[in-house]
């Protein structure tokens, strides 16, 4: 037996909040964590909908059953089956999007934000390291780079955005010890970044994506 691939055209589903216009300053690109759909994800963003800001949330290649007897519905980014076709598959999805969203503006007049929830935040990773956006920041929330990212490989266009680890203190799936070992690792191959921290799970958190958005971090320092 032999497996094969074969390319082909499909149609793909993004959701968008915002408008091009002249007040257009801040382009967001949002990607959502395993199990969720892109307009879902892209409610808790409606705070950030005031007309300076165009937010894009394309949404996961693999639909699929998140409860059969409900019929609700959520998509994935990859799983660990043929997971570098998945990957080639969704950098390459990601680098259209963005061409046709950064067609209609002026890059040099916007600030480029890109984040990623939960498997959302390995997703912007390798966006960031293998595909053609050049962000100017870089979020992961509640997620981390994924440990097979080379980033000495790729530190060059990492370094190029500013990074944020976001973490709800309760938030199981990324705790201190997890931050730390993923801290040691940006540190060792010179990336700067800095840490969030806010007192919930493993949720997206309407004050912080405010202060992210105004740039007013805080001083919060990484670990």
């Amino acid at each position: 037996m032999r497996q094969h691939h074969l390319t082909i055209n499909r149609n793909v589903r993004y959701a968008t909040l915002g408008e091009v216009s002249d007040r257009l300053r801040q382009v967001w690109f949002v990607c959502h964590g395993y199990g969720d759909l892109a307009h879902r994800f892209l409610g808790p963003f409606s705070a950030l909908d005031d007309g300076t800001r165009l937010l894009v949330a394309p949404e996961g290649l693999s639909r699929y059953y998140v409860d059969h007897d409900a019929r609700r519905v959520g998509a994935s980014w990859m799983t660990a089956e043929d997971r570098l076709t998945d990957i080639a598959d969704y950098v390459a999805y990601l680098d259209r999007l963005y061409d046709v969203i950064l067609g209609n503006v002026d890059r040099a007049s916007v600030q480029l934000c890109v984040l990623g929830f939960s498997q959302g935040a390995a997703t912007v990773s390798r966006w960031t390291a293998l595909g053609k956006a050049d962000p100017d920041r870089l979020i992961l929330w509640g997620g981390l780079v994924p440990p097979d990212l080379d980033l000495e490989a790729h530190a060059g266009r990492l370094r190029g955005a500013r990074l944020t680890l976001v973490a709800g203190e309760k938030d199981k799936a990324v705790q201190a010890p997890v931050i730390k070992k993923t801290g040691a690792r940006l540190r060792e191959a010179e990336i700067p970044y800095e840490v969030v921290r806010f007192p919930g799970g493993h949720e997206l958190d309407r004050d912080v994506l405010e202060r992210l958005a105004a740039d007013r971090l805080g001083d919060d320092a990484g670990l």
